[in-house]
């Protein structure tokens, strides 16, 4: 919650003069905005680099590979599944039948069938550090937001780093849009929407979702008018001043604010479902835009949760709802980004937990399978136009080129202009620690 108001000795125009300015649940777990800020400046001045960004889609749940990237076609029915492979614009390379409009731009992509290093945990911390949830607490590993925001900065100072977009759910392991581990709480996500997609408070003007920002605008300029003349903000410690300029500016608003985008791009990322799919993320395709328009905002990192894939029973029937529509956001974005000219600075990132079981269980599910899983990945200036790695015939483990969740963050760093084989951060006792223990990039994608 975002709350602009006073509960003391008000001012003739409304405003007072205890609690002025209370920035509390807008993103940053309890912790106010002046208090990430106040942080930042302890921080040593960061490196800068040109603008290069990553957008990573978590699938909470863990997706089934076979029946994504990997269609196999030559398993026994209880392993094989209904869905059929097709052809894609490049030749030789097949996926599944309900991702039609990525199977058209496969040049663009790259499927990694052959993915390994996860744990059987519900969490997405080994899709956004490479670590798992275990693994991340044990050892207070940070998130790649987080170095992002360490190493290179504030694009803007007006605009965050490093932004999260997944909200509260029903498993919370599943919500955390990444962690600042050692690196402390100035490199935390920062969180629009506070309490998943709950209400921000802004002098009384109640906004019930990300997607409605008329009444948000009109009330930040309202309140940014009354602040002006009535001088409140004079004497006001520099890092809540600093806060509100974050808060109130329209760089960022603007960011978040899909109303301004042409109808016809909204059209294309497609409508989706408002709200959480049971105890898992929103099927909401406007994420995938707001995503895009933060990166061009000045967001270095953006991460975001799609939906719920943990599908024990129905495997069958929730993947024809679920994929089609990852499908159309997924191939949005992709598109929008390069007819933007962004495509090649911006590296996107499609994976979940783990994979799914080989064998079809009595209520047509799959359940959860660790020994491999699948990612998708496009721009950033990678070598696409590929399918790294396979599974065997059953689809149970890799059967050549297996490929670890760091590689593909060793990657990614790279692709940032990161010398990730190179590079140490100092932890909060000023240890030098490495990115990631996997020091190598995958050499099919540079």
């Amino acid at each position: 919650m975002f709350n602009i108001m006073g509960d003391s000795h008000r001012f003739c125009d409304g405003l007072t003069r205890r609690n002025f300015l209370q920035i509390g649940s807008l993103g940053f777990g309890g912790l106010s905005l002046p208090q990430i800020l106040r942080a930042q400046s302890q921080q040593p001045a960061p490196w800068q680099s040109s603008h290069k960004a990553t957008i990573m889609v978590f699938l909470p749940g863990g997706p089934p590979h076979q029946d994504m990237w990997e269609i196999k076609t030559e398993a026994p029915r209880e392993i094989r599944g209904e869905f059929n492979p097709i052809a894609t614009s490049v030749p030789g390379v097949q996926i599944g039948e309900l991702f039609p409009r990525l199977a058209g731009m496969m040049e663009k992509l790259v499927a990694i069938r052959s993915l390994i290093g996860c744990r059987d945990e519900h969490s997405s911390h080994v899709c956004f550090s490479g670590y798992s949830r275990r693994d991340s607490k044990l050892h207070n590993r940070p998130s790649l937001g987080a170095f992002l925001s360490r190493i290179e900065g504030h694009v803007d100072q007006s605009v965050p780093p490093f932004v999260g977009l997944s909200p509260k759910m029903g498993h919370n392991p599943w919500s955390h849009p990444g962690e600042s581990g050692f690196l402390g709480l100035a490199h935390t996500p920062f969180k629009p929407d506070g309490d998943g997609l709950a209400n921000m408070v802004l002098n009384d003007i109640t906004v019930d979702r990300l997607s409605d920002r008329k009444t948000l605008l009109s009330g930040l300029d309202r309140i940014r008018r009354d602040i002006d003349h009535s001088g409140t903000l004079n004497g006001v410690d520099a890092f809540t001043e600093k806060a509100f300029d974050v808060l109130t500016s329209s760089k960022l608003v603007d960011a978040l604010d899909v109303e301004k985008e042409d109808p016809k791009v909204r059209e294309m990322y497609g409508k989706g479902h408002q709200g959480n799919k049971d105890d898992g993320g929103p099927r909401t395709t406007s994420q995938f835009l707001i995503a895009r328009r933060l990166v061009e905002a000045g967001v270095r990192c953006v991460t975001l949760a799609f939906s719920r894939w943990d599908w024990h029973g129905n495997n069958f029937g929730q993947a024809r709802t679920e994929m089609p529509v990852l499908d159309q956001a997924l191939s949005a974005l992709i598109t929008d980004l390069e007819m933007r000219g962004m495509l090649d600075d911006v590296s996107i990132v499609v994976w979940g937990d783990f994979g799914r079981t080989p064998r079809i269980n009595s209520s047509a599910g799959r359940d959860h399978w660790s020994p491999v899983s699948c990612a998708l990945l496009a721009g950033g200036g990678m070598n696409t136009g590929q399918a790294i790695g396979s599974t065997n015939r059953l689809g149970e483990v890799p059967k050549d080129r297996p490929v670890h969740y760091q590689e593909v963050f060793s990657t990614l760093y790279r692709q940032l202009g990161i010398d990730v084989e190179g590079m140490t951060v100092d932890d909060l006792q000023g240890r030098p620690q490495y990115l990631v223990d996997v020091r190598k990039p995958l050499p099919e994608l540079i």
